[in-house]
């Protein structure tokens, strides 16, 4: 039988590799919830949603407020999206016993931390986006055990507004680009976030009762690079030629701070769920080829 699954968030990044995945799968039952259905700046409207719905084990939720830099200016916003709405969310979630599936961000540590961080190191975001991300997190946990939080870092795909988007745009129009060198991740594609969610899906499905599935998890694809690098290799792979000169991150100011060291430990992810990771490099390989494709 099928695992039903509520998806909230259709439009996105994830939510659109998620649907994608999910309508290849006969062992997936997909629901997309609309913004015209349930506002995320409307909390009630979220919570009438899980109510209503009938025949769901599982829900996911791939919205959120991400543009880090406007956060810093819709504080208000920010909050009612990434954390009013998710505690809407996650105790209409508990009052019915579905498990909860909710997408973070690395956004939720300062960056000062020497090694990749764990799941059980303390968070201490920089800026509104990953505090009020961190306040969702909290509010899930708050109501209900049988929830999983993914946090992931610098995502991106052939949909949308993301950095390779904007780097290969940028490379074609341009000789030269300032970019930061100084900030430590991994870009992380959202096809396989979306393929991760739903092996934990089919987990929890198999085993409801089992606590070790439950709780939060970092995932992103394997390697890791900076800014900077990141652009020199999609310009490599796309055959652009812009002069890259690097710059520090207090060089470069912005309105929000952003981690230096983004990095996340993802053994935890791939003991629990066997979850296997690409190296960014040849997931980013694939989503070139679909941007030449223009499946956008």
């Amino acid at each position: 039988m099928a695992i039903r699954i509520l998806q909230f968030g259709t439009t996105g990044q994830l939510g659109l590799e998620i649907l994608r995945l999910g309508e290849s799968r006969s062992d997936i039952a997909l629901r997309g919830v609309t913004a015209e259905e349930a506002d995320f700046r409307y909390p009630e409207q979220i919570a009438a949603v899980v109510r209503s719905s009938k025949d769901v084990d599982m829900v996911v939720n791939a919205v959120a407020y991400t543009a880090v830099d406007k956060a810093e200016s819709e504080e208000d916003l920010a909050r009612l999206i990434n954390a009013t709405s998710v505690a809407a969310l996650a105790d209409a979630c508990a009052v019915r016993r579905i498990p909860l599936i909710h997408v973070s961000t690395d956004y939720v540590f300062d960056g000062s931390k020497l090694a990749p961080y764990v799941e059980t190191n303390d968070a201490n975001p920089l800026g509104v986006y990953g505090r009020t991300k961190r306040e969702g997190e909290l509010a899930i946990e708050a109501v209900s055990a049988r929830h999983v939080i993914i946090r992931t870092s610098w995502l991106y795909s052939a949909h949308g507004t993301n950095f390779v988007k904007t780097m290969l745009r940028l490379g074609s129009e341009r000789e030269e680009l300032r970019i930061v060198e100084d900030q430590r991740g991994a870009p992380t594609s959202a096809a396989n976030l979306a393929e991760t969610i739903l092996v934990i899906a089919q987990a929890i499905a198999r085993e409801p009762d089992n606590a070790e599935l439950f709780g939060i998890f970092h995932y992103s694809d394997a390697g890791e690079t900076t800014w900077r690098h990141f652009a020199e290799e999609i310009f490599a792979q796309s055959g652009l030629n812009p002069r890259v000169i690097p710059v520090r991150s207090h060089d470069y100011v912005t309105p929000a701070r952003r981690p230096l060291n983004s990095r996340l430990d993802c053994s935890k992810v791939e003991k629990v769920f066997g979850v296997r990771r690409q190296d960014w490099r040849a997931a980013l390989k694939e989503v070139l080829k679909e941007l030449s494709r223009g499946r956008i």
